[in-house]
């Protein structure tokens, strides 16, 4: 078992049968709990889909962690969720692209302000990329290949 909420927890491949089970009978719906005394709870809606995502994840060989978005994160993990140096993410944070806040001399990021600030980039990628495509759809260059000046085609 886990020490704290956030430390990775997998599952032996001894106990994959198990969990392909469970996840097969959690997709069902309706799932309940029930406890020693044979007293049985609905599992709430919200809970269901987690655990689903959490069997998923499971089944495939990955480990799971559960965070609470209130987490602070030091820069070297915050940079290492979003694929970044950490000076790179230094300089998001001074220029005020990422809230941020001070413990001691250290930065602090809140898991749930850098996760924003990751689908609010990612939306802004998808958009460049479609608009990239858009104009070259528009220009009837996207499928064709231009070469530049002075290269010859094989």
């Amino acid at each position: 078992m886990a020490s704290t909420l956030s430390d990775p927890i997998s599952i032996p491949e001894t106990q994959g049968a198990q969990i392909r089970d469970l996840r097969r009978l959690v997709q069902r719906g309706n799932a309940k709990l029930v406890g020693p005394d044979g007293n049985q709870i609905a599992i709430p809606e919200p809970v269901h889909d987690l655990l689903l995502m959490i069997l998923k994840n499971l089944q495939a060989g990955k480990a799971v962690s559960i965070v609470p978005e209130h987490q602070q994160l030091t820069t070297q993990r915050a940079a290492d969720i979003l694929g970044v140096s950490r000076p790179f993410l230094v300089r998001l944070l001074e220029n005020g692209d990422m809230p941020f806040h001070m413990v001691g001399s250290h930065r602090r990021i809140y898991l749930r302000d850098l996760l924003d600030y990751k689908r609010r980039r990612d939306a802004a990628r998808y958009e460049a990329i479609n608009n990239m495509a858009r104009a070259e759809m528009e220009a009837g260059t996207y499928d064709k290949v231009v070469l530049p000046e002075g290269a010859e085609d094989e």
